[in-house]
């Protein structure tokens, strides 16, 4: 069995997991959303939305460990035994959720020696889906379609670069990135979509210098990979890994085919 004949099985735990958060998105409207409170809306959503996930991998033909924002912290002195994991982020986007806008995702990704190897990211408010395999490119689902994604090719020195930046974090740090650049153009967007926007065309930069966990990027970072961008630490060529001792990421920018 390869990476790509999981990928079927997989869209669905995400869709169901998707259909979990909506459920519950639809039932609280109007209601106040208290950001992890015990009881909220937000957090009913993310234990639903985890719970499906987790009952669905752990009926796939392949089983490995799972790492999730919802689960009990696996020690590293565990951890760091993993040859292969899921890591999973059931609902990225807390403060979208919040705001009722539709930007927030749930996120897949399979880990194999620190690298990603397989992600899925979907949307549910969208009812869109994205997927990559290494090796084997990036696609997107939607209205019955699917296809193959490509990022941009740009240059640093172009005027009008598109850099997508959260709605929710643009610091000081992030804000001198962006004065460097000639004419650029912002674009707002929340959640692990801010890679999806790299991965399909509609932006070429995503400065992060802001913390993140590694739950929160592994999934739409292969997607932008394989679509031929890439993630550096911020400063640095070096890649973003993952199954560190410390699961915050570095800061770090995310390109679409930066030449």
């Amino acid at each position: 069995m390869t990476y790509t004949d999981l990928v079927p099985q997989l869209s669905d735990i995400a869709r169901n997991a998707g259909a979990a958060i909506m459920e519950i998105y639809h039932q609280c409207e109007g209601v106040e959303i208290i950001k992890k409170a015990d009881n909220s809306p937000l957090t009913a959503a993310d234990k639903a939305s985890n719970a499906v996930i987790c009952e669905g991998l752990e009926k796939l033909p392949l089983q490995y460990p799972i790492v999730s924002e919802e689960n009990k912290m696996v020690p590293y002195e565990t951890r760091k035994s993993y040859d292969f994991y899921w890591l999973i982020d059931p609902l990225d986007g807390t403060k979208e959720f919040i705001k009722r806008n539709g930007e927030f995702t749930v996120n897949i990704a399979l880990v194999h020696n620190g690298k990603v190897v397989l992600g899925v990211v979907y949307t549910p408010a969208l009812d869109e889906l994205f997927w990559a395999v290494l090796g084997k490119g990036a696609f997107k689902a939607s209205n019955g379609n699917t296809v193959s994604i490509k990022a941009p090719t740009f240059s640093m020195q172009d005027k009008g670069i598109k850099v997508v930046c959260s709605r929710s974090h643009l610091n000081d740090e992030t804000k001198a990135f962006i004065d460097q650049l000639n004419a650029p153009d912002l674009v707002s967007k929340g959640s692990s979509l801010k890679f999806l926007e790299l991965a399909t065309g509609n932006a070429h930069v995503y400065p992060r210098v802001a913390p993140t966990m590694e739950w929160d990027t592994a999934a739409a970072q292969i997607i932008l990979e394989e679509a031929g961008g890439k993630v550096v630490q911020y400063g640095t060529d070096d890649p973003v890994v993952y199954n560190k001792e410390n699961m915050l990421n570095p800061y770090f920018v995310a390109y679409a085919d930066v030449q």
